[in-house]
């Protein structure tokens, strides 16, 4: 089985993704970390050289590697299910999940994070707030196509592991 695991950045999806990979006994895959080990620089610096199509070319060819996987957590990037066809071949090659998010909780989340975004350096709380809010508006309708959805404010592992069948 492959579990696919969508939603924004910071819903949870590499944090309950590597605890739900253990409880399962499966292997865990972070594909923004993956990027990063085989091009050997960060998704930011890449961004900046190269740009963001070329970035979600590659992204998308390292998801497409994962369709010979089997039992494996997939913690895809937050914008992956945005981009050309990804969330149907997601749905199409294993389980989806998204991780549903309040924007209260994202703010909460990504005040705290030990990895400041530089997508967020310089921002305000209300301009971050504006921010999340309309990039969730845009990208909602993609991660509603999600064969599960998950209210992840709170995660609880059990009722993630129930809604999967296992």
């Amino acid at each position: 089985m492959r579990i696919y695991l969508i939603g924004y950045m910071f819903s949870g999806k590499t944090t309950v993704g590597h605890k739900l990979a253990l409880r399962l006994g499966y292997e865990w895959l972070d594909l923004d970390q993956l990027f990063e080990c085989v091009f050997h620089t960060s998704i930011p610096i890449f961004f900046k050289r190269y740009g963001e199509e070329a970035f979600r070319k590659l992204e998308q060819k390292m998801l497409h590697s994962t369709a010979d996987k089997d039992n494996i957590v997939i913690s895809t990037g937050g914008g992956t299910p945005c981009h050309f066809d990804n969330m149907e071949w997601i749905n199409s090659h294993g389980t989806s999940v998204y991780f549903d998010v309040t924007v209260e909780t994202l703010l909460r989340r990504a005040q705290n994070s030990k990895k400041p975004r530089p997508l967020f350096a310089g921002m305000t709380d209300d301009e971050r707030s504006a921010f999340i809010q309309q990039q969730l508006q845009a990208r909602t309708a993609y991660y509603r196509k999600a064969n599960i959805i998950f209210p992840a404010d709170d995660p609880d592992i059990n009722d993630l592991t129930r809604q999967l069948g296992l």
